[in-house]
């Protein structure tokens, strides 16, 4: 099998200079933080599909199954993932088809405290010690291990593993922390009585020794004098149907362990039987004193090749394989080759493989004795310092009772045969090359693909191809390709072909190779379906034509509508008195789009001499929007100079919107009586932003009258109210183009109104159009209309 390589770009040194140390340093740092994180999660997948191949082979179930399984595990006892799929190695038993009992659940032990914060630093704890569990390759690295967690944890000073021997002794596994002359004097122990680990084993419970004189009297303490380790803790883990191995942890802190200690320390015992239970399981290959000079056999062969042997717990289903011998050619996840493998399971190595068809194919090259071959397959490949993909296949083959499984390279010629169809395919051409002297032709499958024509018909002569092209085309064609025959000049010409599914757009590249007198002897190059990217093209430049006809018609209403819209609506040409009353108008059509808004005005003096202000604004653009105006301005004005009362206006204009040609169109409307000797004004809205009132410099919005949404229901209602103005007051009416800004809320805009209009008191307002410029977006804006009305400080009545 092969390693995967992760490369890293050049260093970035200017071109001729010498690389600088430090950037070097840097791409060293990151090439080996990128390696360590690439081989921690292959050797955690690795893990993970370990036990989901325990479950499959227990439970009869597949990989889906068996995941979803360790997960409802891991979420019902509180522990990650990786906790889960550790316990569950180290607690597999050898009956066939048995069903594993989940580990109970990460609980409170008794007399502590149930505090989240101490759940959670266990919690973290065994979770980093899971996921360091993962890099463990020995018995002494998991010593190691263990021992730079509980330091911090559990104030642990040294770690000691011993398993049961056959004879019921002991035997020193690993140890860390312990100096070598003691490990040497511990590391057999004979089935005598007085060891705290030997009982630990025999009782299948712990041993907290937490009294140095009381545990002296009971137990031969390891290293001598107590005072050196006060407290110690030995923990039988169970690697398979009992306990085979004590863990031993030493501290240097003295006094009894707490109950949160005690729970931490069972739940490191159970982690560490899943890493204990896959060293058991490389040790004493089946092969015995045959595996030496099989090894010896695999050391020189050039080939990526393993030796397996099945592991089928008291003669079951086959669960995995145990690797006997390896080339130096086969690395697995992590990057372990050759003799490194060796006692190692096939699915801890390749534990993609349990998922990929190899594996069903190792089990029935193990029963039929029938060889079994792979499809190919790509895999990444470490070629003269490079990362390479290249193409392969798996073959398992049975040998004595045992399987080997190489991974044959395709030859270099073959994979670029592979990569020249690739580039056909996926660029939809292909290569044709025909001989002007013997008249041989030859062409790629995929011309025969482009034409449609049956490869039993053969090859179409050079001098042919013109005829297969559309007849307006032959001319071009025939011309380019006579060019290239007589002259050996190069061509390059598109061309249209008739097939089963219609007119395809093809082109042909060429150019002639020749002799030693200059004379055209051989023509190759390529034809290339060009078809999607011309469609493309065609739908591209009729959509195109299409948008330019409609901004043609959108730019000719927009003409008429402004055009009559400046017919409907008069805008002043300066301020115009009315009722004695200095009124400005100021009309601006929205900056974005093609459409002519429905803002509009009407202020006019009425027969007996009272002054009549009008401002909406009809839902909508364009045409349909002037004409709703024009009817609603002209209405109005009618109402009112016939005796209509304003509330009554509103009514009507409500029903007359109603039953317009436009069922669904509304508009907002604020009308206003200004009568000049009360110097009142009566007014009256449908859903109108209310007027703004400026006097002695401070402004403030006039409380709305009831009033609803012009078109909105066939049965309104609207109110009136009266303000009475003085010498000096400023009355703004408007639409709510003014106060309205995208993504902004109109209260926004409002407050915004009343800062600007209000500073400079009633001497000094400012003008309509210096208060347009400091509140209107330049950018995105809706049409705009606002009526100015001022009462003259020198009005005395």
């Amino acid at each position: 099998m092969l390693k995967d390589v992760t490369s890293e770009p050049a260093l970035p040194a200017e071109s001729g200079g010498v690389p600088d140390l430090a950037a070097l340093t840097r791409v060293v740092a990151r090439q080996r933080a990128e390696m360590d994180r690439l081989q921690e999660l292959a050797a955690t997948s690795a893990v993970l599909e370990r036990a989901k191949g325990a479950l499959m082979a227990q439970r009869g179930c597949s990989p889906d199954a068996a995941q979803e399984e360790l997960q409802r595990r891991a979420k019902a006892g509180r522990r990650t993932l990786l906790e889960e799929c550790w316990i569950t190695l180290g607690s597999l038993v050898s009956t066939p088809q048995a069903e594993q009992a989940p580990a109970p659940a990460r609980t409170t032990a008794p007399g502590a405290a149930p505090t989240p914060f101490a759940d959670e630093v266990d919690a973290t704890a065994l979770d980093r010690l899971s996921r360091a569990l993962v890099r463990v390759g020995t018995p002494q690295d998991l010593a190691h291990r263990l021992l730079n967690h509980l330091a911090s944890d559990v104030g642990a000073g040294a770690v000691m593993l011993y398993a049961r021997t056959p004879g019921g002794g002991l035997e020193l596994l690993a140890h860390a922390g312990v100096d070598a002359s003691l490990a040497d004097q511990w590391s057999r122990v004979p089935p005598v009585s007085g060891i705290a680990a030997l009982d630990a084993l025999r009782a299948d419970e712990p041993r907290w020794l937490e009294d140095p004189r009381k545990d002296a009297e009971q137990y031969l303490l390891i290293g001598g004098q107590p005072q050196r380790w006060p407290s110690r803790a030995w923990l039988p883990v169970t690697t398979g149907e009992s306990a085979d191995v004590a863990l031993g942890i030493l501290c240097r802190s003295e006094g009894p362990f707490t109950a949160r200690v005690r729970e931490h320390l069972l739940a490191v015992a159970q982690l560490c039987a899943g890493p204990l239970r896959a060293f058991q399981s490389r040790t004493a290959p089946a092969l015995g004193p045959v595996a030496d000079a099989v090894q010896t056999v695999f050391d020189r062969l050039p080939v990526a090749a393993v030796l397996l042997a099945p592991i089928a717990p008291d003669g079951g289903q086959v669960e995995d394989f145990r690797v006997d011998a390896a080339t130096g050619g086969a690395f697995d996840a992590v990057g372990r080759s050759g003799r490194d493998l060796v006692g190692l399971r096939f699915l801890e190595c390749w534990p993609e493989v349990a998922e990929e068809p190899l594996w069903q194919g190792c089990l029935r090259a193990l029963n039929d004795e029938e060889p079994y071959e792979s499809e190919p397959f790509a895999r990444q490949q470490l070629v003269a310092g490079s990362s390479e993909l290249s193409t392969y296949r798996a073959r398992a083959v049975r040998l004595g009772d045992g399987l080997v499984v190489s991974w044959l390279r395709h030859d270099p010629s073959d994979r670029q045969e592979q990569r020249l169809a690739d580039v056909q395919r996926l660029g939809n051409l292909g290569w044709a090359t025909w001989n002007l002297v013997t008249g041989e032709a030859t062409w790629s499958s995929q011309v025969f693909a482009i034409f449609e024509r049956d490869p039993a018909l053969g090859v179409v002569p050079l001098h042919g191809l013109p005829r297969l092209g559309l007849s307006e085309d032959v001319p071009v064609l025939a011309r380019a390709v006579g060019e290239l025959v007589r002259h050996g000049r190069p061509c390059d010409v598109p061309f249209r072909v008739v097939t089963r599914d219609g007119v395809r757009h093809l082109r042909m590249v060429a150019e002639a190779v020749p002799d030693a007198h200059g004379e055209p002897v051989e023509v190759h190059g390529f034809v290339q379906d060009l078809t999607a990217q011309r469609n493309a093209e065609l739908a591209l430049v009729a959509s195109e034509r299409a948008m330019l006809t409609q901004h043609g018609v959108l730019q000719a209403e927009r003409t008429v509508a402004a055009r009559l819209q400046d017919a409907l609506l008069p805008l002043p040409r300066q301020p115009v008195e009315l009722a004695g009353l200095r009124v400005d108008i100021a009309y601006l059509p929205a900056q974005a789009g093609l459409n002519v808004g429905g803002d509009w005005f009407s202020a006019i003096e009425l027969p007996d001499g009272d002054a009549l202000f009008v401002v909406g604004d009809v839902a909508g653009h364009g045409m349909g929007a002037v004409a709703a105006m024009a009817l609603l301005r002209f209405t109005a004005k009618g109402m009112i100079i016939t005796g209509s009362s304003l509330t009554g206006a509103l009514s009507r204009l409500n029903a007359l919107l109603l039953h317009s040609r436009d069922p669904h169109g509304s508009a907002t409307m604020i009308m206003a009586r200004y009568s000049p000797r009360e110097r009142r004004l009566v007014w009256a809205q449908a859903g109108h932003p209310p007027p703004l009132l400026v006097r002695d410099g401070e402004a403030r919005y006039l409380e709305r009258p009831f009033g609803m949404l012009l078109g909105a229901t066939d049965a309104p209602r609207y109110d009136e109210a009266e303000v009475d103005l003085k010498p000096g007051d400023r009355l703004l009416l408007y639409t709510d183009g003014l106060v309205e800004r995208p993504a902004e809320s109109i209260d926004r805009g409002l407050e915004r109104l009343s800062g600007a209009a209000g500073p400079g008191g009633a001497a000094s307002p400012a003008p309509l159009k210096q208060l347009l410029g400091a509140l209107l977006d330049p950018e995105g804006r809706d049409d705009v209309c606002v009526c100015d009305i001022q009462v003259p400080l020198d009005d005395a009545r």
